[in-house]
Formats: structure tokens, sequence, C-alpha cells
């Protein structure tokens, strides 16, 4: 068989496997329950167990390097985490002119939609189903990133009352995962970038209490798009300064030669 076949078979049915464990992520949790008595405990361990799947693929696709290498989590956790709180700076600082802190914080609650989302969201869509296409097949970056960007925007529709925002939500969390996605190419498969600019968004969206969806009011979308715009012009300086070429350009975009 086909190198690039097998492992494009590898990469979807593990992930059709952790997609239909993560259906099921409501009757995991509550089994889990009973033994932790602790819900984010068991929130983490049964992100932990639909990613099972992915896992196994991850080592499968390519034995020679570790499993963190190829899902891009042995790469520079610092330079993640300083820039991705640069990016997300107009989020922070909007929040704090325009609205008012959230009064009904909940620790456990935070954690898990923020640090805890970033990360897994990020890990199995950006890092396995995106990023294994990308690196170790022929698919160029739409190719790559169309099957995981419609699954991801599909998850968030449970937060849409009507169709528009439906449409809406839809389209924000499509195009949110293609530009994490980028971020991750460019930043040379450093999951941690992606991971927490994930976070910082979820995180101040949480705080300060912006909107009960991903859709955003008009406000709420200046400041993410400035939060977009400091990280595509922030990347663009980096690879300017150090003589590096953009990863994903006309001949990376549909098959890579």
């Amino acid at each position: 068989m086909n190198k690039q076949l097998k492992t494009g078979i590898i990469i979807y049915v593990s992930f059709i496997i952790h997609y239909f464990l993560l259906k099921n992520f409501k009757l995991f949790k509550p089994w889990l329950d009973q033994y932790t008595q602790q819900g984010l405990v068991s929130y983490i361990i049964a992100y932990v167990l639909i990613g099972t799947p992915l896992f196994i693929g991850a080592y499968f696709v390519n034995r020679n390097s570790s499993i963190f290498q190829n899902l891009g989590l042995k790469s520079n956790i610092l330079k993640g985490f300083l820039f991705s709180l640069l990016f997300t700076l107009p989020l922070f600082i909007g929040g704090l002119i325009f609205y008012k802190p959230n009064p009904e914080i909940e620790v456990q609650d935070m954690i898990a939609g923020t640090l805890i989302a970033g990360l897994m969201e990020e890990l199995y869509y950006r890092g396995f189903l995106y990023g294994l296409l990308f690196k170790y097949t022929k698919l160029g970056f739409i190719p790559s990133i169309l099957v995981g960007a419609i699954l991801f925007a599909i998850g968030h529709l449970y937060q849409s009352q009507n169709l528009g925002e439906m449409i809406g939500i839809f389209l924000i969390t499509f195009l949110g995962a293609v530009f994490f996605a980028w971020l991750y190419t460019e930043w040379k498969f450093n999951l941690w970038i992606p991971i927490f600019t994930h976070t910082f968004m979820n995180l101040a969206w949480y705080v300060f209490n912006i909107d009960e969806s991903a859709l955003g009011s008009l406000t709420a979308n200046i400041l993410r798009g400035l939060t977009i715009a400091i990280a595509i012009l922030f990347t663009f300086y980096t690879k300017k300064k150090q003589h590096d070429k953009l990863a994903i350009y006309k001949a990376t975009l549909w098959m890579k030669q």
C-alpha cells in the first residue's frame, strides 16, 4: 500500500474512533465522577481517554519520533505562553474597558473551559488531524485543515439559538480553526502557541463575560479581530527578521510538491 495512503487511513480512522467517543463524552464523565468525586478531574481523565485512539495513531504515523514530537508538544512552551499573551492583550485590555468582570466565576468551570478546552481541542484537531496530514502526506494546507475545521465548527453549534446564530457561529469557529492551524504551521509546529492563544481567548471571554456564545457582539469581534491581526503581523515580522520563508504559500495550499 502507498505510504501516503496508509498514513491518511491511519489518521482518519483514528480520528473517526475518537470522534465517536467524543460524542459519548457525557456518558464517560458521570461514570468517572463516581470514582473521582471531583468534576474537573473526571473531565480531564475523560478527555484523555477519548484521545487514546489519536495517541496510538500518532505513534503509527511516524515511529521515528515520539508521540509528543509528532503532536507538536515538545516545542518551546515558554515561547508559546509569552507570545500568546502578547497576541491576546486586546481582549484583556478591551475586557477591562468595555465589560464588567464575571461575578459568577467558578474556578473549576473556568479551568475546564479555558486551559483544558484550549489544550485538548488544539491537541486533537490541530496537532493530530491537521498537523499529521500536513506534515506526513502530500496534502496542502486547505485539504489538510478542511475536515477538521468543519468538525470543529459543528462542535460549537450547540451554542446557537436560531439559524442566524448557527451560521454565524459556524463561520467564526471555522475561521478560528484555520487561524490556529496557520499559527501552528508558521511557528514550526509549536502547538503551544495555538494552545495558549486559544486558552487566553477563552479566558478573556469567560472572565469578562463577553458573550454567552462564540458569535460575540460587534465590540467583542473587533477585539478578537485585533488579537488575530497582532498574531499575524507578529508572525510576519518574526519571519522577516529571521529571514525565514512562510510555510503556507501558493505551492503548499493544495498539494505539496
